[in-house]
């Protein structure tokens, strides 16, 4: 009954939350899912029970689906505790959860001199690339351009042209966001370990 009710509660902020965040009045919600403002006035404090008719038009109303309305929240949910992936001249870590809601992947990258002497050509796949330096810099190769970027820049591209990412004058440290085919051009198959 407790874990009842501590997921009741979650539901009915993450309601509320997600109302809240659009602007939205409880008038103009309840217009929305077919709901009167008092019922949902009384389901968001918790004076009356959610029932499941009721969190489908909800969820739909607020632009998010069932499942991540009624989704469990645990500290393992929050928390990732990435490994890192060993390749010549580069180190990763993948901060983002596998199968990401909005189809990015995020990844901590560390690329020595060893990756930028290895004859690593420019990738190409479909898509957009962003990336911004933590530490070093960073010698990005567009297709005949060679771009310099800096610590607290950042640089956001076309992965249609052939790229290539690698350390100038040191070891350098990014911040990566990538589309699925980037993941896979730039990070491989990732490895579980047992």
């Amino acid at each position: 009954m407790t874990q009842e009710l501590s997921m009741d509660t979650v539901i009915r902020q993450r309601i509320k939350g997600l109302r809240l965040a659009k602007g939205w009045s409880l008038d103009a919600l309840a217009a929305r899912c077919f709901l009167s403002p008092s019922t949902l006035s009384r389901i968001e404090t918790g004076h009356r029970r959610i029932a499941l008719d009721q969190l489908v038009p909800l969820a739909k109303a607020l632009g998010t689906t069932l499942d991540q309305l009624v989704e469990p929240a645990s500290d393992e949910d929050v928390v990732i505790r990435p490994e890192p992936e060993h390749h010549e001249g580069l180190t990763s870590w993948v901060l983002s959860r596998e199968h990401s809601a909005n189809g990015t992947t995020v990844a901590k990258m560390r690329i020595t001199a060893e990756r930028t002497k290895s004859n690593v050509e420019g990738s190409v796949h479909p898509g957009r690339e962003w990336f911004t330096v933590l530490s070093g810099t960073v010698s990005l190769t567009l297709g005949d351009r060679t771009i310099l970027v800096h610590p607290g820049q950042a640089a956001e591209f076309s992965t249609m042209v052939p790229h290539r990412i690698s350390a100038h004058a040191g070891p350098v440290e990014i911040l990566s966001i990538f589309d699925h085919g980037g993941e896979r051009a730039h990070l491989g198959p990732v490895e579980k370990s047992p």
